[in-house]
């Protein structure tokens, strides 16, 4: 196993991660970004009101995009495991 090997395996693995927790951190950004307009013009400054509705879309989102995300990541290990034989040796 090369060293071009390793860094292409690492470099795949650190882009399958980030595409996969992108649409995630998207929705909590965008949440959380839309409770802080909301306290920023009421002068509600409650930590709960800006904790439990990044959680409830996070979830919302897992649920909704968890399939797709599933799907990247196995592809991703199948890929990999596929690949053994080229590694080995």
């Amino acid at each position: 196993m090369t060293t071009e090997m390793i860094l292409r395996i690492a470099q795949e693995a650190i882009y399958t991660i980030l595409i996969v927790i992108a649409p995630i951190c998207g929705v909590a950004l965008g949440v959380g970004l839309l409770v802080s307009i909301f306290q920023a013009t009421t002068q509600i400054q409650e930590q709960t009101l800006a904790f439990v509705p990044k959680i409830i879309a996070v979830f919302l989102a897992i649920l909704f995009f968890g399939t797709w995300m599933l799907e990247r990541v196995v592809n991703f290990t199948q890929n990999l495991l596929g690949n053994l034989s080229q590694f080995v040796g």
